[in-house]
């Protein structure tokens, strides 16, 4: 969430609406203890009023922050992303959309600032991340430069898969060809130089991959499953090239091709919260074994939004951007 302060306000009863999940323990000596006689009682955030271009309708403002209730625990955002997913719910084209006006952002890590007094799952000084807002012998994976699809190359490694990495084609394609493949991808191509190899000769060594991860569809998402083994399984979790997935009836029918979405909010909805903890202490545990490192990434503070947002949405860019509310 884009804001600073003690923002974001968390009923603990609430599961889905605003609930908070511990990460990193509790008594961190990066984390200064707070109380409740501590907190603001004003804190700025970005926030929207319509639908439209990020870099025109963010504002950053001054709120005002309600009492801490008995069952309320205020959390104060130290660093939050800008994600396409953000950037898609502000223009108004995302699955799920916030009642207006809003704060801006999704994920972040915050600090426990003041708890009400019948919360007992953290206390003030807690780290604290939002909770709400098989496999073939190789994955092909589409527009692998992202955050996600970075996480995507190490945990691959991690279980021992092979990766086939595509991306788009740009200046400094060696630089980011030389990154992958430093994080564990074994192979990065070209939207271009998949169209033009058969995997059967390109994989000598091993059978054709039974995965493709899309996060672009169109034409793309086409190549992906033509190089699919026989049935074989195609997830989509974006859409960056905004044109849908296209898939012939041959592949369907006779190679028995499977196509399904991911979508992480939909997901945490089905499972419960014992089950994304499991998934949250997984992660880190491949964290702390050196196996998942974070993208490359900007920190940029919270009055520079403007700066952080216009970088979000310009092509070819490798870096996440990181607002920070310290």
């Amino acid at each position: 969430m884009w804001g600073c302060g003690a923002l974001l306000a968390a009923r603990a009863g609430s599961r889905l609406r605003c609930e908070l999940f511990l990460a990193w323990g509790r008594g961190w000596s990066a984390a200064a203890p707070y109380s409740a006689s501590a907190e603001p009682s004003r804190v700025r955030a970005l926030v929207y009023g319509h639908h439209g271009d990020p870099a025109k309708v963010v504002e950053l403002k001054n709120l005002e922050l309600a009492a801490v209730g008995r069952s309320d625990v205020h959390v104060k955002m130290l660093a939050a992303p800008i994600n396409p997913s953000d950037i898609n719910m502000i223009q108004g084209n995302y699955g799920l959309l916030p009642k207006l006006p809003a704060v801006g952002g999704n994920e972040g890590v915050g600090q426990v600032v003041a708890v009400g007094g019948s919360v007992t799952g953290v206390k003030p000084g807690d780290w604290v991340i939002p909770a709400s807002a098989g496999l073939g012998d190789c994955v092909i994976q589409n527009a692998s430069n992202s955050g996600v699809g970075q996480a995507v190359i190490q945990i691959a490694a991690a279980l021992g898969l092979r990766t086939v990495n595509v991306v788009r084609d740009r200046p400094d394609l060696q630089k980011l060809t030389d990154r992958l493949k430093s994080l564990g991808a074994e192979h990065v191509l070209t939207e271009e130089e998949l169209r033009k190899h058969e995997m059967k000769n390109f994989f000598k060594d091993m059978p054709p991959p039974r995965l493709a991860l899309n996060c672009v569809g169109g034409k793309s998402s086409t190549e992906l499953l033509r190089h699919l083994a026989p049935g074989g399984t195609m997830v989509t979790y974006g859409g960056m090239a905004k044109q849908p997935v296209i898939a012939s009836v041959s592949q369907l029918i006779f190679k028995d091709l499977k196509l399904r979405g991911f979508w992480l909010s939909q997901w945490k909805k089905d499972h419960s919260p014992a089950q994304f903890k499991e998934l949250i202490v997984t992660l880190c545990g491949l964290i702390s074994r050196g196996q998942l490192t974070a993208p490359a990434c900007s920190e940029v503070p919270l009055q520079d939004y403007q700066r952080a947002l216009e970088a979000s949405v310009q092509p070819f860019v490798s870096s996440k951007q990181i607002l920070t509310m310290c």
